[in-house]
Formats: C-alpha cells, sequence, structure tokens
C-alpha cells in the first residue's frame, strides 16, 4: 500500500507561485498514475490535474490550464504541482491521490473513493 504526504502549501498573494509536492512511501509510484485535487471550504473536491505512471501525459481541469503543471519523478516517488498565477478562488486543501495502472484521463472522472491512496492534504491560501 503507498502513503502520500504533501507538502508546499501556504499563504500567498494573488499573481504568486507555489509548489506542491507530494512524497509516497511504502512501494514505488512508478505503477500508478498521479493527481491532484482541491477542496475549497464548504465545498466538494475536485479535480485539478493528473500525470499518466510514464509521465507521457498529463490532464487538467479547464480552471487551471495555462496556470498549473504537474510532474513526477518516480526516481524520487514524487510527485509535483507547479501552480503560476494564483488566484484568490484557488484557496483550497490540495490532496495528492493515486490510482494504480490507470490513465491521467481516467483520474479527472473517477470516483473520489475508487482511487487507491489519499494524502492528508496540504492548505493553499491566496490572499487577494
Amino acid at each position: 500500500q503507498v502513503q502520500l504526504v504533501e507538502s508546499g502549501g501556504g499563504l500567498v498573494q494573488a499573481g504568486g507561485s507555489l509548489r506542491l509536492s507530494c512524497a509516497a512511501s511504502g512501494r514505488t509510484i512508478s505503477s500508478f498514475a498521479m493527481g491532484w485535487f482541491r477542496q475549497a471550504p464548504g465545498k466538494e473536491r475536485q479535480f485539478v490535474a493528473a500525470i499518466s505512471w510514464s509521465g507521457g501525459t498529463t490532464y487538467y481541469a479547464d480552471s487551471v490550464k495555462g496556470r498549473v503543471t504537474i510532474s513526477r519523478d518516480n526516481a524520487k516517488n514524487t510527485v509535483y504541482l507547479q501552480m503560476n498565477s494564483l488566484k484568490p478562488g484557488d484557496t483550497a486543501v490540495y490532496y495528492c491521490a493515486a490510482s494504480f495502472l490507470n490513465t491521467a484521463q481516467a483520474m479527472a472522472v473517477m470516483t473520489l473513493n475508487a482511487l487507491d491512496a489519499w494524502g492528508q492534504g496540504t492548505l493553499v491560501t491566496v490572499s487577494s
């Protein structure tokens, strides 16, 4: 079983950037599609970005496309989310998730409880 721990969240002004990290342990993530989701206060958790197990394919929510880049380093067992041009609407707890032998696009539409592992989340607050 894979365990995920997110880091890198914090307070940033609108227009700023943050890089989130998701460190995995327990097993290698090289066979997992990896994704980022976020949950704003009072709202449902929603898909942000995903990357295939090989890193060759990425998929993004329309709301973040062009401002966010997901990447992975399988040698470090870590996934990253680079977020630029942040907006107050990006304020949320950001969660990392894993899905065994899946595609990036499939992670965008999967039922949340069908994903194989979740991290505990890291809070991103964007001030105006």
